[in-house]
């Protein structure tokens, strides 16, 4: 007997496909809100993935935006603030996450960027470094806000004052979906591709 996805006309059963195959890849261990308040304006979640290096899974990570968008030029393009959103999946030393972080701006942006944000970009490492380690289960964020800045949080806690612009959060989103990103999937992932 034939099985019952088989018997369905052979468009709706490729798209079915297509549409479980996508739902699969974006899954996460972690259930991420759907909609979160920054700086009292609305964002919706615009996709969540898993971080893996080799074959551990190191992070899942969450992107939330005014709006949904599924291409990397309208992301950096949209205005208005952003949120993203992590939590530790294996322990993660705090300023080696740093460094991963900066090593993954310098990658995706030019030296001239790089440059004219170090002071920024310098604050990245020191917030991650002043905690040790992040442990499974731990979260920490990243939020724009236009006007202010990038503020970070670890553990829902603010780190410092809001820093850089709206140039700076495009180099930090660069890092997942700029021309080297991290992971391809994940990038896909926050996408919703």
């Amino acid at each position: 007997m034939r099985p019952a996805f088989a018997r369905l006309p052979a468009a709706f059963a490729v798209s079915l496909a297509l549409t479980i195959g996508a739902a699969q890849a974006q899954s996460t261990s972690t259930k991420f809100e759907q909609t979160v308040v920054v700086a009292g304006t609305p964002l919706i979640l615009n996709g969540a993935g898993t971080r893996h290096r080799a074959v551990f899974k190191v992070y899942d990570m969450a992107l939330y935006t005014t709006k949904k968008v599924s291409k990397v030029d309208d992301l950096l393009a949209l205005p208005g603030p952003k949120r993203i959103q992590f939590v530790a999946l294996r322990e993660l030393p705090g300023t080696e996450l740093g460094r991963l972080f900066l090593k993954g701006m310098g990658e995706n942006s030019s030296k001239d960027l790089m440059t004219k944000h170090a002071l920024a970009s310098t604050r990245l490492i020191e917030v991650f470094s002043g905690k040790a380690k992040l442990m499974p289960g731990e979260s920490f964020a990243m939020e724009f806000v236009p006007g202010k800045g990038t503020q970070f949080f670890i553990t829902g806690k603010p780190q410092g004052d809001p820093l850089g612009d709206a140039e700076f959060f495009s180099m930090i989103l660069k890092i997942w979906v700029g021309p080297s990103p991290a992971d391809n999937m994940l990038r896909d992932a926050l996408l919703g591709v």
